[in-house]
C-alpha cells in the first residue's frame, strides 16, 4: 500500500502503452547522435545554462539499465536514492538533477514541512515522509510551480525548449513525467523528451503522446 502509485494498475498501462498511440513501437534512442553530442560532458560543463545541463543529463540517463519498480522503500536522507537499476519516472528526474548537484529530496522535504498543507493529500499522510515524498509527481508539480517556473501547456512543439519538465495525465488519471532533450524528432518538428514509463529511461518522440498536464522551469529561466 506503500507503493509510489497504484503499481498493478500502472505496470499494466505502462506495458499498454510502450506501443504509443499509434500502435508502433516507441522510437528508439539515437545512440548516434547521443555519442557525437557527449551528454556526460555537456552536463559537466557549467559555462552552459542550466537548461541544456539538465537535457544533457537527462540524456545521459538513457545509458542506465532500470528496471520499472514503484515500490515503497527506505532511503537514506539528503541524499538517498532507490537501488540504480529500479526506479519509476519520478526518479530519472530526480537523478539528472542530482547529478546537477541539485538534491529534490532535500529540497521537497524542506518544503513540505515548512508547507505541509500545499501538498496534495492523495496519500492519507498527516506528515512529510523524506523516503518518498520527492518521489510523487503531483508533489514534484507543487514544489516546481512554487520554487521554479510555471510555463504554459500548449499544442504548439516550438514553445517547449530544452530543460523543461513536463508532467501528463495518463489513463486512470495517473501521472507521469519527464524531461525535454535539445535533440529533435526526426521530421524535426517536436523536441524529444526523456521518460520511463516502464522501460527505463528512454529517449523519444513522445511529447504530445499522452495529455499534457503541466510545464516547468526549474530553476526558473533568467529573463
Amino acid at each position: 500500500m506503500h507503493n509510489v502509485w497504484r503499481s498493478g494498475l500502472l505496470v499494466f498501462l505502462c506495458a499498454a502503452l510502450l506501443m504509443g498511440c499509434d500502435g508502433q513501437a516507441p522510437t528508439k534512442q539515437w545512440p548516434e547522435i547521443l555519442g557525437r553530442l557527449d551528454p556526460a560532458k555537456r552536463m559537466r560543463d557549467t559555462t552552459l545554462p542550466m537548461a541544456q545541463r539538465l537535457s544533457a543529463a537527462a540524456m545521459e540517463r538513457t545509458r542506465h539499465t532500470v528496471r520499472y519498480d514503484p515500490a515503497y522503500l527506505r532511503i537514506p536522507y539528503p541524499g538517498g536514492d532507490v537501488p540504480a537499476a529500479q526506479g519509476v519516472c519520478s526518479d530519472e528526474v530526480i537523478r539528472a538533477f542530482r547529478s546537477l548537484g541539485i538534491d529534490l529530496q532535500e529540497r521537497v522535504h524542506r518544503d513540505m514541512v515548512r508547507n505541509f498543507g500545499r501538498y496534495p493529500k492523495a496519500w492519507g499522510l498527516d506528515r512529510p515522509d523524506a523516503n518518498i515524498d520527492h518521489r510523487r509527481v503531483p508533489n514534484l508539480e507543487v514544489y516546481f510551480a512554487r520554487h521554479g517556473q510555471s510555463l504554459s501547456v500548449s499544442s504548439n512543439p516550438a514553445d517547449y525548449r530544452p530543460g523543461d519538465i513536463v508532467t501528463w495525465r495518463l489513463p486512470g488519471n495517473l501521472p507521469h513525467i519527464g524531461i525535454v532533450t535539445e535533440l529533435r524528432s526526426r521530421d524535426g518538428q517536436r523536441p524529444l523528451i526523456v521518460h520511463n514509463i516502464g522501460a527505463g529511461p528512454q529517449l523519444e518522440d513522445a511529447l504530445f503522446r499522452y495529455p499534457l498536464h503541466r510545464r516547468f522551469a526549474y530553476p526558473a529561466r533568467q529573463s
